[in-house]
């Protein structure tokens, strides 16, 4: 990868318990495969289930892996840190909060794929930090189908701005994450990083 890119780590995020037998466990390794060997460091919370997945992807095709953990002693039902998640560089935190934080603040855009209330709240974050920095924000790549039905109820029954809908983009494949990430990049190096909703979708 070119050192004069601007995304350089990406964090990817998702479901804690999924399995090796999985297609979500499966689709996380081809991501985490995919993003190492087009440059990216990949960065996940160091548990198992997608974050196992898309490091001993990065790991396959020889790439980094960050670790952002947290060791719970009073917190029964956090999956804590995967002694079979492949990372090379460990940032431990002392809360979930603070985990969740750095996670954030590691990645330069976020890959999130299916997950339960802790991938609910990490992207309620990513989202809502990406719509206030709108503009030099970092880009969320939404993993699935199914978050077009998501986005589309928030669209319909929340209140929302615009722009909160112009930070993201919704892929299906390992290949379109890659493509997703390069528009961001190109975006980004000509100060044009919003989705304007009069572009044409970019070709996958």
């Amino acid at each position: 990868m070119e050192s004069t890119k601007l995304i350089r780590v990406v964090t990817c995020l998702g479901f804690a318990d999924a399995h090796e037998d999985e297609p979500l466990y499966r689709d996380a390794y081809e991501v985490g495969e995919a993003l190492a060997t087009a440059g990216y460091v990949v960065a996940n919370g160091g548990g198992p289930g997608v974050m196992r997945a898309t490091s001993k992807g990065a790991k396959s095709a020889g790439g980094k892996v960050i670790g952002v953990t947290f060791y719970p002693k009073d917190v029964a039902l956090f999956e804590g840190r995967d002694k079979k998640n492949p990372i090379d560089e460990e940032f431990k935190t002392e809360s979930y909060l603070e985990r969740t934080l750095k996670l954030l603040d590691v990645g330069q855009a976020y890959v999130i794929f299916k997950g339960g209330t802790g991938t609910i709240s990490e992207f309620g974050m990513a989202w809502g930090l990406a719509r206030l920095y709108f503009g030099h924000h970092k880009p969320l790549i939404l993993y699935g189908k199914f978050w077009e039905n998501i986005m589309a109820a928030f669209m319909s029954n929340m209140r929302m701005r615009p722009e909160e809908f112009q930070v993201y983009r919704v892929v299906s494949s390992a290949e379109e994450v890659i493509k997703a990430l390069e528009l961001f990049e190109l975006m980004l190096k000509h100060g044009h990083h919003a989705f304007n909703e009069a572009e044409k979708p970019f070709e996958l």
